[in-house]
């Protein structure tokens, strides 16, 4: 499979289970890994919260790369990260090219290609 398809794959199969029909944008897939990550899947979460799942993910995603390194969970159960190192000053494009093949590397880390 080429990125590419990888990345399509990714992105049909958690719109079948968590979307309404409607392809899962880049975000949407973002918040989702939050979610798994914190581990209160059945849980409704205040705006606030969404975006603190989000950075849960974002920290997650980009921890192989040397960008984040997890720290501790609190007392509410929430993980947290140290930066490690900044995140270099990347054009929108050159963003998404990073979260999509840090996205993958998370699928594939669990198993979610097969073999």
């Amino acid at each position: 499979m080429t990125p590419k398809e990888k990345w399509e794959y990714v992105v049909k199969k958690l719109t079948n289970e968590f979307s309404d029909g409607e392809d899962l944008n880049l975000d949407g897939i973002v918040y989702l890994i939050g979610v798994q990550e914190l581990g209160q899947v059945g849980r409704r979460f205040k705006k606030d919260d969404k975006i603190n799942l989000m950075h849960i993910a974002i920290c997650k995603l980009l921890e192989p790369y040397g960008y984040y390194e997890f720290d501790y969970v609190d007392k509410d159960g929430w993980p947290h990260y140290k930066t490690l190192n900044q995140l270099p000053n990347l054009k929108p494009g050159e963003q998404t090219v990073l979260m999509k093949e840090a996205i993958i590397q998370y699928f594939e880390n669990m198993g979610f290609f097969g073999h």
